[in-house]
């Protein structure tokens, strides 16, 4: 059963506003963050205004309630992820801050140096930075996974880069610049013949087509609410179990102990250990409505509608002369994110005319400097869509780009 997204945008209060400049909005930044359904944002607000409580830790009726809402959060993503159990979710500020878990606590465990830890020149800078500063401080070694033409890895020198001195591999789903969706199959064969572990990076992928951690046998999963219809400032960190029990705490403090003397802690069992202070209540009961959304309209649903849409995209914007998109051209390795650059014109240039027409994208390198620098190209401009796009939101960008065609003096059309 297909998705009606003219039925789900009527969940959506902000898809109908009118801009200050008298434009409806046209949103196509979903990369970067989800709008929210109405659902999500009135259980966040209810929370405040009927369950407000500190969680784990009261006995009084609003703090277990609280913390009912907030635990069964937990149980409602292992769920929808088919991860491992519930213990294996910990909740995070976002991506970032879950792959820098795994760094400061994992990494800083286990790397030595020597040792070797493999990304992908495509990665972005969440999955980039943190382990060069791990690197740097253990006198650890990073390797890089490249890329082809088409933006999908080349892996046909992977036993020459994943090695028996590999530790870890750190690597994304999809990608948040080109939509390119890996299959990350042969990596993690790879990995499980020398004995090392594997990170994925599943922000821009969580959202946009059914998960099965289990299946995938990876050791760490990173990925964010925000970026599926969720409140901003919660993230998830799946991690096998056992890792997960291995692991030292990060972060000191309340929740995440058992006993304190002035000497010496012991620490608290999962998920506790690994969620120190008060996390961000509201947002992960907010998540909950979002997971509930999520799964009524169906995430098969909602993947083959981005192929529906990516496809009409491309029919559109490549009939428009000058104009480069990057990435494959096999729909079966993409999401939907589609990012070009037009001859001549610089992306902020775009994005700002874009915006006249009240068309919202992101322009810039995508904190992927790397990629950038590999592309030969300052950045990029990067339409993204979800559940809750139209032909007429794909109308309406390739309309606006005619605009700025227009506006530099170059023919709008082929």
């Amino acid at each position: 059963m297909s998705l009606d997204p003219y039925q789900i945008r009527k969940d959506f209060p902000i898809l109908s506003r009118i801009l200050p400049n008298g434009k409806p909005l046209v949103y196509l930044d979903n990369g970067a963050s989800s709008q929210k359904p109405k659902s999500v944002i009135d259980a966040t607000n209810d929370y405040y205004a009927n369950d407000n409580a500190n969680i784990h830790r009261g006995v009084y009726y609003l703090s277990q309630h609280a913390t009912e809402l907030f635990e069964r959060t937990r149980i409602k993503t292992s769920h929808f992820f088919q991860a491992q159990c519930a213990k294996a979710i910990i909740f995070t500020r976002g991506t970032t801050d879950a792959i820098n878990l795994v760094a400061q606590t994992w990494g800083r465990t286990n790397i030595s140096e020597g040792d070797e830890i493999v990304l992908s020149v495509q990665e972005h800078h969440s999955n980039l930075v943190p382990w060069q500063m791990l690197a740097l401080e253990k006198k650890a070694f990073l390797k890089f996974i490249p890329i082809k033409e088409d933006t999908t890895y080349d892996l046909s020198n992977l036993n020459e880069i994943i090695t028996k001195r590999t530790k870890l591999v750190a690597i994304s789903q999809m990608s948040n610049v080109t939509g390119t969706v890996h299959d990350l199959t042969k990596i993690t064969d790879r990995v499980r013949q020398v004995g090392a572990k594997i990170l994925v990076d599943g922000a821009q992928a969580a959202c946009h087509m059914p998960i099965h951690l289990v299946d995938m046998d990876v050791d760490f999963y990173a990925f964010s609410g925000h970026k599926m219809l969720g409140p901003t400032g919660v993230g998830v960190l799946f991690g096998k179990e056992e890792i997960l029990e291995a692991m030292p705490p990060w972060l000191g403090g309340g929740d995440m102990i058992e006993s304190v003397e002035l000497e010496a802690s012991t620490y608290a069992a999962l998920p506790a250990k690994l969620e120190a202070g008060t996390p961000n209540i509201a947002g992960v009961i907010g998540f909950s409505h979002a997971l509930d959304y999520l799964q009524k309209v169906g995430m098969k649903n909602i993947k083959e509608h981005e192929r529906m849409l990516t496809e009409y995209a491309f029919e559109r914007l490549n009939r428009i002369g000058g104009l480069q998109i990057y990435g494959t051209d096999d729909l079966d390795k993409r999401g939907g994110v589609i990012s070009f650059t037009m001859d001549g014109i610089h992306p902020h240039d775009v994005g700002s005319i874009l915006d006249e027409e009240g068309v919202a994208i992101r322009v810039g390198h995508h904190c992927c400097q790397p990629l950038m620098k590999q592309l030969s190209i300052p950045g990029t401009c990067r339409a993204s869509f979800y559940l809750y796009n139209t032909k007429e939101d794909i109308d309406a960008l390739v309309h606006s780009i005619d605009k700025v065609k227009s506006i530099f003096g170059r023919v709008a059309r082929k």
